[in-house]
Order: C-alpha cells, then structure tokens, then sequence
C-alpha cells in the first residue's frame, strides 16, 4: 500500500477517535438523551463523572476511582479533555499532545473498570489507546486536517510537542 493511502487511513482513525471522545463531551454536557438524559446533564448542575466513578467502577483499582468521585475539578478535568482532546485529534492540531492525553484518559478509563466485561484484558480503551500511539508516530493531523500549516508555526517551531 502506498504512504499516502496509509497517511490516509491514520488521518481518519485520528477523526474517528476524536469524534468518539467529543460526542460524549456534548452528550453529558447538554443531555442529547443517548447515555445522559437531559435532566442529568452538566448543564443542568449534575455531575458527568460522579455516577461512573460510585458505582461504575470495579476490580483491584475501583477504590482509587471511587475516591475521586465528587469534587468539581474532576468533573472539569474529564470534560475539558474530552473537548480538547476530540477537537484537536479533529482539526489535526496539537496531535501529538492530544494523543498522549489521550492515552492517558483511556489508560485511565481502562483501568478503572478492569477486567473488562467481554474479555479479560483487552477492550475498546486499549483499541483507542494503540490507535492514538499509531496516530501519535504517524504524524496523522497533516493529512485531512490543519496540521501541515500548524507544525509551520512559530511556536510550534520552538515547542515542538505542540506538534
């Protein structure tokens, strides 16, 4: 297969993963009504992480998650993330930062209800999370997304994690 076909590929497994992590962002923020009801929405003063952190949560690091549940920084943390993480794995900028919290938040996510249900180890964090490694390596936010002109930024020049 040709680079440009593969570069092709990552570009849109890097749009995937940030379209899957920015739905749930407007989801809990608006209550769309798919995983949170309108009623239980962020806007409506509900907390997005504090039900899956109680009572979501299982297996040898369910204490550590469960003990997080309740402050607001959390709540921000996680949606902030989604947010970010989603519009820049989008847009193609800031993808190598992006997929490294990225890998962070499903580490985290993966973590937190171990063993998955399905399988002992693997599920769709760990699936996301080799995603975003592949796309981290292959410089996918130059293809189909506004990378190539941001990695010839200045600031991108002299901080090039912000790659």
């Amino acid at each position: 297969m040709k680079k440009e076909k593969i570069s092709c590929i990552w570009a849109l497994l890097r749009i995937g993963i940030g379209c899957i992590l920015l739905w749930p962002f407007f989801d809990k923020l608006f209550g769309l009504g798919f995983s949170t009801a309108k009623d239980k929405s962020w806007l409506m003063g509900i907390s997005p992480t504090e039900g899956f952190l109680k009572m979501g949560t299982h297996g040898p690091f369910a204490t550590i998650f469960k003990s997080l549940a309740g402050p607001v920084i959390i709540d921000y943390i996680f949606m902030f993330g989604l947010l970010l993480i989603g519009l820049a794995l989008i847009f193609g900028i800031g993808v190598k930062i992006a997929a490294f919290f990225g890998i962070i938040l499903f580490s985290l996510m993966w973590l937190a209800a171990l063993p998955p249900k399905n399988n002992p180890i693997l599920d769709d964090h760990i699936i996301y999370l080799i995603v975003l490694i592949g796309v981290y390596k292959a410089n996918a936010g130059r293809i189909l997304g506004l990378g190539k002109y941001w990695v010839n930024t200045k600031l991108v020049k002299k901080y090039p994690i912000l790659e």
